[in-house]
């Protein structure tokens, strides 16, 4: 997936937490150091948005292609088959189109359950049913695109991982907290600490404000979903 101006990598929310820590050849905060920071901050950021009932929206890194006759994406325990993501928290939407093209994407449209019918083209509906995805099975093979909600942070991060975090609010809050964990830890600053602590929760607090502002125009909600472990209390 190409990097956008949403879309970040972990490197370079590392090269501002470096230039926060006066360091921008990062000679002692390498992204070594820094990345269990960074993690920590990831952490911090999901759960504290989800506790306010706001989600940054990631795109998957890669397609889930369905083959034809396939009705259901399992959870990754399942091994085989077409798989969702292993840190999927929730849904946002999903979008269909001919596997091996390069054919503009079709959202589809969420339903309760899916209907037993015969098979067409295109999925064009989806549901969540027993931790799966279920569609009804197409007679090609497709390609799904999905918009999800992700907890990213409790995983392998490298510096080139993308963080698909959605704004650029988000960007600043995980650096300046990246780089308040390592003043504290690292550097023992608990007065820089602070400061930079402080400006992590002023972009949290614009995140939260512009997201609450955007929710004011929607005129219905579905009701939410959540994977199994969001369920569990995976958090």
């Amino acid at each position: 997936m190409a990097t956008t101006t949403t879309d970040v990598t972990a490197k370079e929310v590392m090269d501002r937490s470096a230039v926060l820590m006066n360091d921008p050849t990062k000679t002692d905060y390498t992204y070594v150091v820094l990345i269990p920071f960074l993690k920590m901050a990831l952490d911090e950021m999901f759960q504290s948005l989800m506790d306010s009932q706001v989600s940054p929206t990631l795109l998957s890194p890669g397609l889930i292609t369905v083959p034809k006759g396939e009705g259901f994406i399992r959870s990754p325990s399942a091994v085989t088959g077409p798989l969702y993501p292993a840190d999927l928290v929730e849904i946002q939407g999903l979008s269909e189109r001919l596997a091996g093209t390069n054919d503009p994407f079709t959202p589809m449209i969420r339903t309760e359950f899916i209907k037993e019918a015969l098979p067409a083209e295109k999925f064009t509906y989806w549901a969540w049913e027993d931790q799966m995805i279920r569609v009804i099975a197409a007679t090609t093979d497709r390609e799904l695109l999905l918009r999800y909600i992700g907890n990213r942070g409790i995983y392998d991060i490298t510096p080139d991982t993308v963080i698909g975090t959605g704004t650029i609010n988000s960007m600043t809050f995980l650096a300046y907290k990246t780089a308040a964990y390592a003043a504290q830890f690292v550097g023992e600053n608990v007065e820089r600490a602070a400061i930079l602590d402080a400006k992590a929760e002023q972009a949290l607090e614009k995140m939260e404000s512009i997201s609450n502002k955007g929710r004011q125009q929607i005129m219905t909600r579905h009701r939410p979903f959540r994977a199994a472990y969001k369920a569990r209390g995976g958090w």
